[in-house]
């Protein structure tokens, strides 16, 4: 009954329930699209920092992350390989070996990060042979490597040319080799493109004598929310101090700091406009509460209690902002479907920008749930306090004025 008579009072003044509908909805829907380019943001460094290099995971020999040398390498033991494998938490384990080496051609030289890996497994955690620009993927064990465009550029090569390297191997032997340009690739990651030599891991791990040796093996996971307490477990299986488990947090603090200091900032953006959409619904409730001063006045002098007629306008309250956020939620996540699965890409100084701090040029949107139902839980809460107004006007309502009115 209490909600059938909220309906028909909502509806009782078209125009100012239209007027107010389409003012939350276009909050919500503001407030949603800044939300999901946030996340969308959020996830695109994650994805281009974490899924393209370091994995959500590693597994190192204990003291590499401090002093990353090829001497903190280690042979990877059956029962790591067993422990992960049994973990359906664990998408993808991809082992590699990493180091600096000098990269030559003709005339010029240049300092190259030398990474060795399983192109197969590679590729599916980094989607590496997606990033070809020239050449072909790396198969296999062969004399054959990609490099980055940007050092491909300094050296002025070209698919097919041989670069020869020079550098200091495992527990310091020389290390030198000469190898086919088979590709190059372009990543969002301008440090990669300017630097990053790949080479299959068993040619890399011969080139620096270092026969069945890696740096470290990096974890690809489907659920990040299971990632601590995966450490946790690969910890335990492994019962050693041998062995150190880091995830992608703990590696590259400063990402974090800056997806938690660029997320308040948003949320304050956030905080002004529903102050601005807070005003403009207390100006409505406002309205509404003096309109009906003259009903609320009859009502309760024909006998209808207080705190009935308050629970009724407040039910109307409530009523009209969801009824404000179900039409935001239906205008935004069709464009915000369309806009994750087809990203604006960013050209220009904005894209340089991008590039510099080491995230892929394109605006992602997310669509992932909280979106909305952060809306929802803020309009709520708006709607519950602003409702305080037409509580207290009708708590103290004196009907002989109110009749007269």
């Amino acid at each position: 009954m209490y909600l059938k008579l909220a309906w028909r009072n909502i509806w009782r003044n078209k125009r100012r329930t239209l007027i107010t509908l389409a003012s939350i909805a276009f909050a919500v829907f503001f407030a949603s699209i800044t939300q999901s380019m946030q996340l969308g943001t959020y996830a695109n460094m994650i994805s281009n920092s974490v899924r393209f290099y370091t994995g959500y995971a590693q597994i190192h020999k204990s003291g590499y992350w401090e002093e990353k040398s090829l001497d903190n390498s280690f042979a990877l033991p059956e029962n790591i390989t067993e422990v992960l494998a049994g973990n359906k938490s664990i998408a993808g384990m991809i082992p590699r070996v990493e180091s600096f080496s000098l990269v030559a051609y003709g005339e010029k030289a240049k300092a190259a990060m030398l990474i060795g890996i399983d192109p197969m497994k590679e590729n599916e955690l980094t989607s590496l042979k997606k990033r070809l620009t020239k050449g072909q993927y790396l198969a296999g064990n062969e004399n054959s490597l990609m490099m980055g465009q940007g050092l491909a550029d300094y050296l002025n090569v070209s698919i097919g040319d041989t670069l020869a390297l020079i550098g200091q191997g495992y527990h310091g032997i020389n290390a030198v080799g000469k190898y086919h340009v088979k590709g190059i690739i372009e990543t969002p990651i301008a440090a990669f493109n300017d630097q990053a030599i790949y080479l299959p891991l068993a040619t890399a791990q011969f080139y620096f004598g270092m026969e069945d040796q890696v740096t470290s093996l990096a974890i690809n996971v489907d659920d990040e929310a299971k990632l601590e307490r995966l450490k946790a477990h690969i910890n335990n299986q492994l019962g050693s101090d041998e062995y150190e488990v880091m995830t992608w947090r703990e590696m590259m603090p400063e990402l974090v700091q800056q997806i938690e200091l660029d997320y308040v900032s948003g949320r304050i953006i956030l905080f002004i406009l529903y102050i601005i959409i807070g005003f403009g619904m207390f100006g409505t409730f406002l309205m509404m509460a003096k309109e009906r001063t003259y009903e609320f006045g009859i009502l309760v002098a024909i006998g209808m209690r207080r705190m009935r007629l308050k629970l009724l306008s407040l039910l109307e309250l409530v009523m009209l902002s969801f009824g404000g956020v179900l039409l935001g939620v239906i205008i935004s996540l069709p464009i915000l479907t369309i806009l994750h699965f087809n990203p604006i890409p960013i050209s220009g100084e904005y894209a340089e920008v991008y590039k510099k701090f080491g995230i892929e040029p394109v605006l992602n949107f997310s669509i992932s749930p909280v979106i909305f139902t952060d809306q929802a839980t803020i309009i709520l809460v708006l709607s519950l306090l602003l409702g305080i107004y037409p509580v207290w006007h009708i708590h103290r309502l004196r009907v002989v004025e109110a009749i007269r009115s």
